[in-house]
């Protein structure tokens, strides 16, 4: 059973790619933690996702509302994409009441898209998938970890992908 997975992504496309093909694995309760520098493709590879689950509408950063909230008409769960990059104090997740998201089951649960989880402290659940995104010369490199039999079973799904 793999736990790590990397691959390079020579462009927007190869990231929004990787995001396409992940949103084919997305369960409620998962959180995915998505890592990495300013510019690194976090959102790029989240409009990925959201694409290719049917959304045409504009995907930006949460980084001044905290929450982006969509319901996607394939899925009979919501997708929850946060972004904590502005957090001064990890405290701030609990007192934004954000904890009420995360871990839940079932169609009332969601999927967790995380860009800088750090910045929550220990708040934030453990992930199922941690996504760490770094900039390689004029390309992105990312590196895939499981944590979890849930994220396991993801990044199985993108490691069949990029064999085929």
């Amino acid at each position: 059973m793999t736990d790590f997975f990397s691959i390079d992504l020579a462009d927007t496309e190869a990231t929004e790619a990787l995001g396409a093909c992940l949103a084919e694995t997305l369960r409620p309760g998962l959180t995915l933690f998505l890592e990495g520098d300013l510019g690194a493709g976090k959102t790029t590879l989240v409009r990925g996702v959201l694409r290719a689950l049917g959304h045409n509408g504009k995907v930006k950063s949460p980084t001044f509302t905290l929450l982006e909230s969509y319901a996607i008409s394939s899925l009979n769960f919501p997708l929850y994409h946060f972004d904590f990059y502005r957090f001064a104090d990890s405290d701030e997740f609990i007192e934004a009441g954000l904890d009420e998201y995360f871990g839940q089951t079932g169609p009332a649960g969601g999927v967790c898209l995380v860009e800088w989880p750090d910045k929550a402290g220990g708040h934030l659940p453990s992930p199922d998938l941690r996504i760490a995104l770094a900039v390689a010369g004029d390309a992105r490199r990312a590196q895939v970890s499981a944590c979890s039999e849930a994220g396991r079973a993801c990044l199985e799904h993108l490691v069949r992908h990029d064999r085929s």
